[in-house]
């Protein structure tokens, strides 16, 4: 038995490692350590117990702050938790400052890391995530690739350690040797892919509180990102956009948007009578809400792909996206910073026919596992 310290730092990364979690846990010792990066009031004891995930071992509670001094104070404090715990690997996962100095502090100390969530790219260097993803490659030794597109990324990058040619890995099939100077990539699908499915079906057992169901046809919309909300004129254009859509228009408002908005005085935007905006829900409400919805409009890179999942058509409020599958199938189109091209998308629908399958089989978590062994 192997002892493994997951280092995680936001809710959608709890949710993701829990698929990872029920499989590693049957052969393996697993620590987790939340850095506290998001302060999450959702995340309460009901979040873990409905969603059967494990709870951590260690909470920092590290908060907010600048780039720096966030990274820097969680990689002092894991760097102690791994001196302390002498883990075998550091498992990661995505594009967070918690992904960046989880890894930083293990490869410090020679730990091997997995990184799940390897490759994905915007192409975008003033993205905060953009930079984590890069880093934590570089530095890790296992690269776990939710897509084929994932792979060619790494691939172009240089990275010619990959297992299967980049092809989806086959489960119970034998690992090769690795080492920090060689690193292996591997698709192994999505582990999102797995989230949705084991957790659908939870949220279907439930129902909506009454007042945010809002019948059959409705759009659903989410809007989070710096790139939008911190920019008076790009937060303004995305809220009369939104009103402009001719449907009605749920919006769970996040508090940095909601912050926002009051700091520009851009509050009259929402009380458009086709805009509803709510209180922010949780994990297993947004399902039922996405579940529902004929329409989903957002700039949250797992939102975009949690609409592909469930058959949504997406519209992205960004100028550009590194779940490029999504986009290339015909199912999420880009409607650029503050939706300056929404208008051009009021009756988008998606191509006829079935979706391509481009992240995995939803057996993420068993391969993730295996790769550990």
């Amino acid at each position: 038995m192997m002892k493994v310290l997951t280092v995680l730092g936001a809710r959608p990364q709890f949710i993701k490692a829990a698929a990872v979690s029920r499989v590693l846990r049957r052969f393996h010792q697993e620590v987790i350590v939340h850095t506290g990066q998001h302060y999450d009031e959702n995340m309460s004891a009901v979040f873990f117990q409905e969603l059967n995930i494990p709870l951590p071992d260690y909470n920092l509670g590290v908060g907010s702050g600048s780039h720096g001094r966030q990274t820097g104070r969680m990689l002092a404090e894991v760097e102690e938790i791994i001196v302390k715990e002498q883990p075998d690997w550091v498992l990661v996962y995505g594009d967070t400052n918690s992904t960046v100095a989880g890894a930083l502090a293990a490869v410090k100390l020679h730990v091997p890391v997995l990184h799940v969530e390897s490759g994905l790219r915007s192409f975008n260097r003033r993205m905060p995530e953009e930079i984590n993803r890069v880093v934590t490659d570089s530095i890790s030794t296992i690269l776990a690739c939710p897509t084929a597109t994932a792979v060619r990324n790494l691939s172009e990058e240089g990275f010619t350690n990959l297992f299967s040619n980049g092809d989806l890995a086959n489960i119970g099939a034998a690992i090769p040797s690795v080492t920090p100077e060689r690193p292996l990539v591997v698709n192994t699908g999505d582990v999102m892919y797995d989230a949705v499915l084991y957790n659908l079906e939870i949220a279907r057992r439930r129902q909506l509180p009454p007042e945010i169901h809002f019948g059959d046809d409705y759009i659903l919309a989410t809007v989070h990102r710096a790139e939008n909300t911190d920019v008076p004129e790009n937060l303004e254009g995305v809220f009369r956009g939104l009103a402009s859509m001719g449907r009605k228009v749920i919006l769970p408002l996040h508090p940095r948007t909601r912050k926002k908005a009051a700091g520009f005085r851009l509050e009259r935007l929402l009380e458009s009578p086709s805009l509803h905006a709510i209180e922010p829900v949780g994990y297993l409400e947004m399902l039922l809400l996405m579940d529902n919805a004929s329409l989903i409009i957002t700039d949250s890179g797992g939102v975009q792909k949690e609409a592909f999942i469930l058959g949504k058509p997406c519209i992205t409020l960004r100028d550009e996206t590194e779940w490029l599958e999504t986009v290339e199938a015909g199912w999420n189109v880009l409607a650029g910073l503050g939706g300056r091209k929404l208008t051009m998308y009021h009756d988008f629908l998606p191509p006829e026919g079935p979706r391509p399958a481009p992240y995995g089989d939803g057996r993420a978590g068993q391969r993730i596992a295996a790769l550990l062994v």
